[in-house]
């Protein structure tokens, strides 16, 4: 392989790699604090199966998803932002 084709194939390759470390976005947001569910909702004396517990549990999964949605709603405003104002970093 002539070297123009090995460098096309490495900076295709870095570029692969840095563009990866996006695909890491879903993760449990910082407010809800990586609890785990089940040992919040016992903590607050709710058994196993019972109707409070249920409704703790979808709670904590409203809550967890509405923190997602913040997090991915401000990452699309920030990057569209940044494209409609390119002279300001």
């Amino acid at each position: 392989m002539s070297s123009a084709t090995v460098s096309r194939l490495l900076t295709a390759a870095l570029l692969a790699i840095a563009l990866s470390a996006c695909s890491a976005r879903h993760q449990t947001p910082v407010a809800m604090g990586g609890d785990d569910d089940d040992a919040v909702c016992q903590s607050r004396g709710y058994a196993q199966g019972s109707p409070e517990y249920v409704a703790c549990r979808k709670d904590r999964d409203v809550q967890r998803n509405a923190a997602i949605a913040r997090s991915d709603r401000r990452q699309r405003d920030l990057g569209e932002y940044m494209l409609n104002h390119p002279e300001r970093p």
